[in-house]
C-alpha cells in the first residue's frame, strides 16, 4: 500500500508568518494537532499543538507572535509513493508523529502515526473475524477429537 492511500488530504496549513492564535484556531477549527507550515507553496515546516502551548504560551510568547517562532522547521518528510514500510520505519527509528507527505515538493497531506495504528488495527479485525467465526461455530467443552467424553 501506498502513502497516498492512508495519508490525511489536503493538509491543514498556515504561513510562518500567520500569528499563534490563528495557528490556534485553525487546529481548533479543523480538529487537528498539527499544521504544515507552508510559504509560496513550499513546506518551510511544522508546528503541532505542543509547540503552541510549549514553545509558545510556556515560552513567553503571546497570540501575537508568528508561527516561525515556535515551528521545527527541518520536517521529515515521506513520498507520496513510497511503499507505507517507508513510512512505518521513519516513524519507528525518528520517534515523530507525524510526516508530512509531498510529490515532487508539493505539499500533498500527512500521515501520522495515529493513521498506521487504524491501519493495523483494521488488519487485525480483517484476520480475527474468520476465528471468530469458527469459534462460534464449535460447541462449547471438549470435543471428541480432543479425547472430550462423549455423552450416550
Amino acid at each position: 500500500m501506498k502513502v497516498s492511500e492512508m495519508m490525511t488530504a489536503p493538509p491543514v496549513c498556515v504561513a510562518p508568518q500567520d500569528s499563534l492564535t490563528e495557528a490556534t484556531r485553525a487546529m481548533t477549527r479543523s480538529a487537528v494537532g498539527s499544521l504544515l507550515v507552508v510559504e509560496d507553496g513550499a513546506l518551510r515546516g511544522i508546528v503541532t499543538d505542543r509547540d503552541l502551548a510549549v514553545r509558545g504560551l510556556g515560552g513567553g510568547l503571546d497570540g501575537q507572535a508568528r508561527v516561525r517562532a515556535v515551528m521545527t522547521a527541518d520536517v521529515l518528510t515521506v513520498d507520496a509513493e513510497d511503499d507505507l514500510q517507508v513510512a512505518y520505519r521513519k516513524f519507528r527509528h525518528t520517534g515523530v508523529r507525524r510526516l508530512p507527505v509531498l510529490r515532487g515538493g508539493e505539499v500533498l497531506g500527512v500521515l501520522t502515526i495515529d493513521d498506521l495504528f487504524l491501519d493495523v488495527l483494521q488488519r487485525l479485525a480483517d484476520l480475527l473475524g474468520p476465528v471468530a467465526w469458527s469459534v462460534l461455530q464449535e460447541p462449547p467443552g471438549p470435543s471428541p477429537a480432543d479425547g472430550g467424553l462423549q455423552e450416550d
